[in-house]
């Protein structure tokens, strides 16, 4: 193809693509301000966070509705209150677990709550005013607590959609956690499929599952890590 034939096609590209991002624009508006807009009307605003979040932002959100009450407390369960050292939250979006955690007698200002979203962290920090709300990447802990935790951690509780990630970066992340991390202290996760987000023949890894939540929406499991290593 002749060269000015080929920049004509390239402009006509270009101009298509223009459109489209102008047009994928102004539907994102539209949906946008639909969505403040019930969501202003409606008694639970944070099931309404959680859908405009996952439309803006789907492979960083783990669902479209926060946690329910029934798996929050399975999660915070496997947390022992009298144990010494910090809480580490990943993904606590608005809240839900972090307020089974409190529920379950943890001193709020033992948790830190890492949330990569900063309206999230901006109404955490309004509900839970005496934690420590970090507003990072979750999947990058020495970076992003580096300095933040003065003592090895009691425990890791999270919520983050790890199915979304290659297995490589899942075994990364819980790594870097046990490094965080009392011995044998729990790194606490739910899912809601089937299997292990951390497959159980992963020699450094111990793991235990609660059974299926059946009162959450969808039905989720927990699945509770604790480290092999000395």
């Amino acid at each position: 193809m002749p060269m000015r034939a080929l920049e004509n096609l390239e402009r006509q590209i270009q101009r298509q693509l223009r459109f489209i991002e102008l047009k994928r624009g102004a539907i994102s508006r539209r949906i946008g301000w639909r969505l403040r807009a019930f969501e202003q009307k409606n008694l639970n605003r944070d099931e309404f966070r959680f859908i405009r979040t996952w439309i803006e932002k789907p492979l960083s959100v783990g669902a479209v509705a926060p946690s329910g009450k029934a798996l929050a407390r399975v999660m915070a369960n496997y947390v022992d209150p009298h144990a010494t050292g910090p809480i580490v939250e990943l993904g606590p979006g608005t809240g839900p677990v972090t307020e089974a955690l409190v529920e379950r007698g943890i001193d709020p200002a033992r948790l830190t709550l890492v949330e990569y979203d900063p309206e999230f962290c901006r109404l955490l920090q309004q509900r839970f005013p005496a934690a420590t709300v970090v507003q990072g990447d979750a999947y990058n802990l020495r970076q992003t607590l580096d300095g933040v935790l003065r003592e090895p951690a009691a425990a890791f509780v999270s919520g983050l959609p790890l199915f979304n990630k290659p297995l490589k970066m899942r075994l990364d992340l819980l790594d870097q956690a046990f490094e965080l991390m009392r011995a044998d202290a729990p790194f606490v996760q739910f899912t809601y499929n089937a299997i292990s987000p951390i497959p159980r023949s992963h020699g450094r890894v111990r793991a235990e599952a609660s059974g299926r939540v059946w009162r959450n929406i969808p039905p989720a499991r927990v699945w509770v890590y604790r480290t092999n290593r000395p």
